[in-house]
């Protein structure tokens, strides 16, 4: 017979155990996000949306303290993110961002609010593993971090996609405190905060609904009660916002646009392009393997015990065959794999299954005295193997790890140098009038020029189908000016875009040849990033003698 002094001090071993498990988590995860995020000098990293986030976090705070909120956007006049039409889809997440970046160095405040808010997205996954006692929690930290090289990258952007997983684990938390919470109330204001920080709330939507399949199939009831929480918290946080009707109307321009099965109707960020088969493979492999256990280790006859796993088959599959379209959920699937994989695994590596079910009955039958030998020495033996083998699964994850840390450090510092832009932005600021619209040849490059130059607007920036949607016209003249197909750009830029100043990266070399080429154009300003130039008021034309002169 066990003492209650024995009993007590068990239990204050296991806590003890989750604490140490809770803390290497942390410094695990912090270790990892403080070498990824400083392995560039700039705003992490790939594109440059990083700098649009920071630097409309900071006019969001000054105009907080002059109480002129929300401030006005200026600075892409003629797509649909004019003064009138313009809509903050990332409100809460620019507001989460204001106390790292309001001062001296907003670069590094938005390297730090990368790492805490990435970290926290890892984190709140392992928590859920600790939380619900899934055995092995340190072998599947591994696993989340190991998941996919991409994941790692993009959980080191300026971004709110962390803040969104953070979301998702908490209302999964939630569904499965179902015996607590019967009318799953704080979905609602849980929906309310999502909606308001990033318009990919639609995928608490869909994990709600996959809790009411998963409640049908093992409870054979309708539960409504989720579903009707998180419908009315998402319509309040669109309808209650300072930036309504017109952010439901970006919302279903974003769906009409980018969830498609076909090609896009202009050129979008490579994000929502599909993955190459062997790319997707490579990238995930571990998040692929993940699934493949999940897989074979589902078993879903015993209904009172599948309530977590059949959540985590559907929720994973989906956002894996979205996956598979968009490379832009590439940061949602695999740490759900990993937990659809943990989940299943559970009841296997808590002994509830000693045999496989799935076996015939009759030889079920003639096995069952084997599996049903209570000799504590086997049972030794036997917590021993698995022992063993989590020590070789954990060996094998860091392998994985090791080699996903490598290859994601490496592309990420491969990223421009925070520095990339900023003198001709600066020649802009001291040159060019304030308010000056500046055609600008790459859409991408309008976060840096937002950044150092907020004086000036620019033609084309965030997402080329926000030009798109506004003027297709205007946008298809955009993409043939750029790509050097139109021989005379000069008066096109400045009568139909109101531009006198082009700013160029040095790639764009048939536009460049056009250009030069047409007499309209005269460089002012050059260096070894950008080429900056002025559209003259007349042609410049060569004389019969081939010296030039005005025509």
């Amino acid at each position: 017979m066990t003492t209650s002094s024995g009993k007590l001090s068990w239990v204050k071993s296991e806590s003890f155990i989750r604490i140490l498990q809770f803390l290497a988590g942390i410094v695990a995860i912090g270790i990892i996000f403080y070498l990824l995020q400083f392995s560039t000098t700039a705003i992490c990293c790939g594109d440059f949306d990083g700098y649009y986030h920071v630097q409309w976090t900071r006019e969001l705070w000054m105009s907080m303290k002059s109480k002129a909120f929300p401030p006005a956007f200026p600075w892409l006049p003629l797509t649909t993110l004019n003064p009138k039409d313009y809509v903050d889809h990332h409100l809460l997440f620019h507001i989460f961002q204001i106390p790292f970046v309001v001062f001296s160095d907003p670069r590094l405040g938005a390297k730090i609010a990368s790492a805490i808010f990435g970290g926290l997205a890892v984190f709140s996954c392992y928590w859920l593993l600790l939380r619900y006692r899934v055995r092995y929690p340190l072998v599947w930290l591994v696993a989340l971090l190991a998941c996919s090289a991409p994941f790692l990258f993009r959980m080191n952007m300026a971004k709110a996609p962390p803040l969104a997983i953070v979301y998702l684990v908490i209302a999964i938390h939630l569904f499965f405190q179902r015996k607590h919470l019967r009318n799953y109330w704080p979905l609602l204001p849980l929906a309310l905060i999502f909606t308001w920080t990033y318009d990919l709330f639609v995928l608490l939507v869909m994990a709600t609904v996959f809790w009411v399949i998963t409640i049908a199939i093992t409870e054979l009831r309708f539960e409504w009660r989720p579903l009707v929480f998180v419908l009315v918290g998402c319509a309040a946080g669109m309808i209650l916002n300072p930036y309504f009707p017109h952010n439901l109307q970006l919302l279903v321009e974003h769906m009409e646009i980018k969830l498609t099965m076909s090609d896009f109707n202009t050129k979008v960020g490579s994000e929502w392009y599909p993955y190459d088969s062997w790319e997707f493979l490579g990238n995930s492999a571990v998040a692929c393997i993940a699934m493949l256990v999940g897989y074979i280790s589902f078993e879903p006859s015993e209904r009172k015990r599948a309530h977590y796993p059949i959540f985590f088959l559907l929720f994973s599959t989906a956002l894996m065959i979205m996956t598979a379209r968009w490379k832009r959920i590439a940061e949602y699937w695999p740490p759900f794999a990993v937990l659809f994989a943990a989940f299943s695994l559970q009841p296997w590596l808590e002994g509830l299954r000693p045999y496989p079910r799935r076996l015939p009955p009759d030889l079920l039958e003639e096995l069952k005295p084997f599996f049903d030998r209570e000799d504590k020495t086997e049972k030794v033996s036997f917590e021993l193997l698995r022992h063993g083998a989590a020590a070789v699964v954990a060996l094998v994850l860091g392998v994985f790890l090791y080699f996903n840390l490598t290859a994601t450090e490496k592309e990420i510092a491969q990223s421009e140098p925070h520095d990339h832009y900023r003198a001709g932005a600066q020649w802009l600021r001291n040159n060019v009038p304030p308010g000056q619209i500046i055609f600008n040849t790459d859409w991408d490059d309008f976060p840096r020029l937002f950044y150092y130059a907020p004086s000036h607007h620019y033609v084309s920036g965030l997402d080329p189908s926000y030009l798109f949607d506004k003027d297709p016209d205007l946008s298809r003249l955009y993409d043939r000016i750029t790509l050097g197909q139109e021989q005379d750009p000069g008066p096109l830029i400045r009568d139909r875009f109101g531009a006198r100043y082009v700013f160029s990266d040095n790639l764009h070399h048939d536009f460049f040849d056009q250009a030069r080429a047409s007499g309209w154009f005269d460089i002012v300003y050059e260096d070894t990033e950008c080429t900056i130039m002025y559209i003259r008021d007349e042609k410049l034309v060569e004389n019969p003698l081939g010296e030039p002169g005005d025509e």
